[in-house]
């Protein structure tokens, strides 16, 4: 029943999904944009507690809730660690009623063909089991388009389609982000040919498969607006890339039916020295707006 619950929440409620997925190589910059520099930790793990104080600190905040935000996108790392004396995902779903959601690409390999497929990643099913067995609805994985290249595109997208199929035989529901940098020379035309294969790797989907597309706001509107119709799509969301909140959310505002799914543009503003009082005023306002920019 949980299930079917939270594939009627990302499906239909009005909403957005928060990235709070920043992995080891990330980590760094999205503490320091929130006030914590390098020398507040000397080991890995050191830094992983500091940024889960920081997500600790979003995710119990009173204004993040399932009234605005339909799920959380967190890093593995996070999935196996504990909010307010539960694991991440049963404090998310069954106190926030929020759709825990799992990161699960294990970085992008160097950039051939104007693109950055993802690696290999040998142990998905056992990581797709144990996300699973703590309440895990679906999950995440990044690709980068740098270049309109039509044979790196389609290398991008083929990789994409054939993981998400894996993850829907282990029962999970996968976002396909196939991201294209919003400097890309000629990004338009990367989106584009990215548009026409994203389509025709969903028409190949069997009947009843149904994914999330994870997607950059294009230069023309409404440009994935018939991947939003589509009988295999059960949600299109916006990845924020590097605009400013502003930016990103008066984007989104002219893409029909597509919802946020933003990182940065989130917790934009957050610092560490606020207090409470402050973050959880800055987090409402930055929720509010993303939450209407996501309405359209």
């Amino acid at each position: 029943m949980t299930h079917q619950q939270q594939l009627e929440k990302i499906g239909h409620a009005r909403g957005f999904i928060a990235a709070l997925d920043q992995s080891g190589g990330s980590t760094p910059k999205a503490l320091g944009l929130y006030g914590v520099g390098a020398d507040a930790w000397s080991t890995d793990e050191q830094m992983f507690d500091i940024v889960h104080a920081m997500r600790t600190r979003i995710v119990t905040s009173p204004s993040f809730t399932g009234a605005r935000i339909l799920g959380a996108i967190l890093f593995e790392n996070t999935m196996d660690r504990d909010v307010a004396g539960r694991s991440s995902p049963s404090y998310l779903w069954e106190v926030k009623n929020v759709v825990p959601i799992l990161k699960v690409d294990k970085g992008l390999a160097a950039e051939e063909d104007g693109v950055q497929v993802m690696k290999p990643m040998p142990e998905l099913e056992a990581l797709l089991e144990r996300g699973k067995a703590k309440g895990i609805f679906g999950t995440k994985m990044r690709s980068v388009i740098k270049q309109a290249n039509p044979s790196g595109i389609a290398r991008v997208v083929d990789q994409q389609f054939e993981t998400g199929n894996r993850i829907l035989d282990a029962g999970l529901v996968p976002i396909i982000e196939p991201e294209v940098d919003i400097h890309c020379p000629d990004k338009a035309a990367a989106e584009d040919i990215l548009h026409d294969e994203i389509v025709k790797s969903l028409n190949r989907l069997a009947n009843g498969r149904r994914v999330m597309l994870k997607l950059t706001l294009p230069e023309r509107d409404n440009l994935y607006g018939d991947c939003v119709e589509h009988a295999g799509v059960l949600r299109v969301a916006a990845l924020s890339g590097g605009y400013s909140r502003e930016e990103a959310n008066a984007r989104l505002t002219r893409q029909n039916g597509m919802v946020a799914s933003f990182s940065r543009a989130l917790t934009e503003g957050l610092a560490v020295t606020q207090t409470d009082s402050e973050f959880d005023a800055m987090l409402d306002g930055s929720i509010q707006g993303i939450f209407d920019a996501s309405g359209t």
